[in-house]
């Protein structure tokens, strides 16, 4: 059978893999700077149901026996059946904003699934009705005769002052990766995004080790954010990185791989004593 996703394996072949969800309207390339930085460890991407390579949110659906409204439950299962159909039954899972909330209904959902969680500029709280409604008129805006187009004044909310005064490289590249957005792929994760709930109570209980990062200017995960989420969890390294908005495994894929790998280093650790006996 197809997977529902696109997979792509890097670094070590071997050991408990870091799996990395993507920002919203990018794809799996946003990580290529922090895979760079994590030679020894087995990282997999995934491209978000529409995106990059993955096949679209309705072939996806249909692969998980989901229903075709939109929905992050539906990406959420289809990461879990692509990860088991590759042979991973337990992984570190990271994700940042919209990968943030893929990987806090994987905890609500495929729990089992997770030795570690990283929550990257995201937040547990639903939106507000203004966001709601900002979410659907993108959703229609990329539908209709705007396309790709709908999403391009992202990159002024996304990037820190920092980077826009000082990496014009970043801010050309965000911007093409923008253009290159599948509308399709747009309409239905601002939809799904609009519908998510409220998942504070998903990180009750976790158990694992976890990880909350977020850029110091990040306009749309904010430090009560942070800290709504780090108070729930039992094991958790809050980190903020200076001088990065809300793309930060974009702006400084440097600081972003040295959380994550100490996430991945203290789940690694965990696993082992799960299996110690007595």
């Amino acid at each position: 059978m197809t997977a529902p996703l696109s997979l792509t394996r890097h670094g070590a072949a071997e050991g408990l893999p870091l799996v990395l969800l993507h920002a919203f309207p990018l794809d799996s390339r946003m990580w290529e700077g922090v895979i760079g930085e994590l030679p020894e460890i087995p990282v997999i991407t995934l491209d978000a149901p529409g995106f990059g390579a993955s096949r679209s949110p309705r072939a996806v659906a249909d692969a998980v026996g989901r229903p075709l409204a939109p929905s992050l439950k539906t990406y959420a299962d289809a990461v879990a059946a692509t990860l088991t159909g590759a042979g991973v039954d337990r992984a570190v899972v990271a994700g940042l904003s919209m990968g943030g909330y893929v990987a806090l209904a994987l905890a609500e959902r495929r729990r089992a699934l997770l030795a570690g969680v990283g929550l990257l500029d995201t937040k547990a709280t639903a939106d507000d009705a203004d966001a709601r409604a900002n979410r659907v008129r993108v959703a229609e805006q990329a539908a209709g005769s705007l396309g790709s187009r709908a999403v391009a004044p992202m990159v002024d909310a996304v990037l820190s002052p920092t980077t826009h005064r000082q990496r014009p490289e970043v801010v050309a590249t965000v911007s093409r990766w923008l253009a290159e957005a599948p509308p399709a792929g747009i309409a239905w994760a601002q939809r799904a995004m609009a519908g998510r709930p409220d998942r504070r109570s998903a990180l009750d209980g976790l158990g694992v080790p976890a990880l909350v990062l977020r850029g110091a200017d990040d306009a749309s995960s904010s430090d009560q954010d942070v800290e709504t989420m780090a108070q729930a969890l039992a094991d958790v390294e809050v980190v903020v990185v200076p001088d990065a908005g809300h793309l930060s495994a974009v702006e400084d894929p440097g600081a972003v791989a040295a959380a994550l790998r100490a996430l991945h280093e203290r789940a690694v650790r965990h696993e082992k004593a799960q299996r110690q006996p007595g």
